[in-house]
């Protein structure tokens, strides 16, 4: 279960690096729902919590408007794989220990967490990257805000999900698949198209 609870999270990254970064911190320091481990616990520090709360609201807004939002994602393509990680690591860690020696941290294994969370959630990244430019030049930028909208939607879904019941991000996880699997055949079918004419 700790695997589904990792991947919906970073999943969730992918599409929005603040809202499971948040929800972590927030759901550990003021509910039983998380128990974040000692490694992990700065999450839940007040300063954190602001800082990351400011930073998704600079994302939320960026991301709805046309032509920002590709800059926008440009820089997040770094933050969202590294909130991938963190949150793919904290969220599958139940005895995460802190990295106080970096040479322990890579014989012990537990780095392999955070490489598959940013893996993830930097697959989740690119393609978004890759489907916002197409979908607001096709709309003439009508879609950014609902794009957006919905991307952070589905982001608290899979987080509410992989916390609440993991075995649902199995589902949620098959659906972004076969959504990512869709988007590339359009584009691969539309360049084939263009390269016809």
């Amino acid at each position: 279960m700790e695997l589904l609870t990792g991947f919906g999270l970073a999943t969730a990254a992918g599409l929005n690096a603040y809202i499971p970064l948040l929800a972590l911190g927030l759901l550990s320091r003021f509910t039983d729902l998380v128990g974040l481990p000692a490694g992990w616990s700065w999450l839940e520090n007040g300063w954190v919590l602001a800082i990351v709360t400011v930073l998704l609201v600079i994302e939320v807004v960026a991301d709805k408007v046309p032509a920002l939002d590709s800059v926008n994602d440009t820089i997040q393509t770094f933050v969202r794989p590294t909130s991938g990680g963190i949150v793919f690591g904290s969220g599958t860690a139940a005895q995460t220990a802190a990295v106080t020696d970096p040479g322990a941290l890579a014989g012990s294994g537990q780095w392999v967490a955070v490489v598959i969370g940013v893996v993830t959630a930097l697959i989740v990244s690119l393609t978004k990257s890759a489907v916002r430019p197409v979908a607001n030049i096709g709309s003439a930028g009508m879609a950014a805000p609902v794009l957006s909208t919905a991307e952070d939607v589905v982001s608290v879904g899979l987080v509410f999900s992989a916390i609440l019941v993991p075995a649902l991000v199995l589902v949620a996880l098959v659906a972004v698949a076969v959504a990512i699997i869709q988007v590339w055949r359009w584009r691969r079918r539309r360049k084939n198209a263009a390269d016809i004419r």
